[in-house]
């Protein structure tokens, strides 16, 4: 794994907490809420081949391993036995992940319009693959877009997130790389190809009833699609020791809704 790049409030000595953002995203995403909860050593990072963080090399794939080394190598270089978790969507179940795995390491876990992973029911296991390896043989042959300038990436992300100008800017801003004729976005496009397999929802359930630590979830009002109600709530009533709050607001409320969120999760935090 190259270089993982990260950013940090607070201070070494206040409670220690990784904020892992969503797909596509990166560590901008967490920027708002930060600014809602002093008190915190803070390290938003650049998942693999998000944001300014480094691609992987040729030939290899965004696997949960690698991901999770990538995350363990970070709070072992920091030196931290063990941390918060306060993951958002894709990261958010990254953070569900690894607090099951490790639970003598992940002290408390706070998930953001996510729990657990993206499921898949069993029938469709030959239809993925082919799908999947369909869509890796072909994207060595696409073109990155290139943007003319700053607001045309910028409309882009509020019209497919549903984000206020400022905080597209903000993911926008660590999102790109200039290149020849203006702007193209920073990630690996590797990243948009779907997962070879997925767990089943069973094994999902076993996952969140094996996160230990005390965990708080936060999802937005409306659902999103792909998790819906029902199905969300019956996953956080699995938590051994859970909270469930539900905010009206979007995919990334997080962001647009930053003081919301941190009378939430700040005072559980902090402790």
């Amino acid at each position: 794994m190259g270089r993982l790049a990260a950013l940090r409030s607070g201070s070494p000595g206040q409670p220690r907490v990784l904020a892992l953002h969503g797909w596509l995203d990166n560590a901008a995403s967490f920027a708002p809420l930060a600014a809602e909860l002093p008190g915190l050593d803070l390290v938003m990072l650049d998942l693999p081949g998000h944001g300014r963080s480094a691609h992987l090399a040729a030939g290899a794939d965004y696997t949960l391993s690698v991901t999770l080394n990538a995350i363990l190598d970070v709070v072992d270089g920091l030196g931290w036995e063990s941390f918060a978790v306060l993951g958002h969507s894709m990261g958010a179940g990254i953070g569900s992940i690894l607090a099951a795995s490790l639970p003598q390491r992940v002290r408390r876990l706070v998930a953001i319009e996510a729990l657990g992973a993206l499921a898949e029911t069993p029938g469709r296991t030959a239809l993925r693959l082919r799908q999947s390896v369909a869509d890796m043989r072909a994207l060595p042959g696409k073109k990155l877009r290139v943007f003319p300038d700053l607001a045309a990436p910028i409309r882009a992300r509020m019209q497919a997130n549903q984000l206020s100008e400022a905080s597209a800017r903000l993911l926008v801003e660590r999102g790109v790389v200039a290149v020849e004729g203006g702007y193209a976005w920073s990630s690996d496009p590797r990243l948009t190809l779907p997962a070879l397999q997925r767990m089943t929802e069973e094994q999902v359930a076993d996952l969140v009833r094996g996160i230990e630590c005390p965990a708080r979830v936060v999802f937005a009002d409306p659902a999103q699609s792909y998790l819906p109600d029902p199905l969300r709530r019956a996953r956080a009533a699995l938590l051994p020791d859970g909270e469930l709050f539900v905010i009206q607001g979007n995919h990334h409320l997080h962001m647009e809704k930053p003081a919301e969120v941190a009378q939430a999760i700040g005072d559980f935090l902090n402790r």
